[in-house]
């Protein structure tokens, strides 16, 4: 369900934040912390505890939030944990997230064990 919406905008709050936040203190993290505005229409906020195998989410629908939870049965998300970083996600990344794999796409250098060289 959540992968098949489309928003405009895709936040994700990097590092840690207390999943014990409901609606209104993930919205004033929103707000407080980051300086945007949690009732942007078509906008989301995703949030990661310590634990990365659990996420929340948070929509503004114009008539009240929407507070999304997911966890996950195995594995986890790969979340970027740069304290006090919000960044900016394009679809692609937001989808890469949901299925498991980092939102940076990109080639890992390898490079050659000291015996090969």
């Amino acid at each position: 369900m959540l992968s098949e919406s489309k928003f405009e905008e895709i936040y994700i709050a990097c590092g840690y934040t207390d999943l014990r936040y409901g609606i209104d203190g993930l919205a004033t993290t929103v707000k407080e912390k980051f300086g945007l505005n949690p009732f942007s229409p078509n906008t989301i906020f995703l949030f990661c505890g310590r634990r990365s195998d659990r996420i929340k989410a948070l929509v503004w629908e114009g008539d009240g939030f929407l507070l999304l939870y997911k966890r996950l049965e195995a594995g986890t998300f790969k979340w970027p944990r740069k304290e006090d970083d919000l960044k900016n996600l394009t679809y692609e990344q937001f989808s890469r997230l949901l299925q498991g794999f980092t939102i940076e796409p990109g080639i890992k250098k390898i490079t050659p064990p000291e015996s090969m060289l």
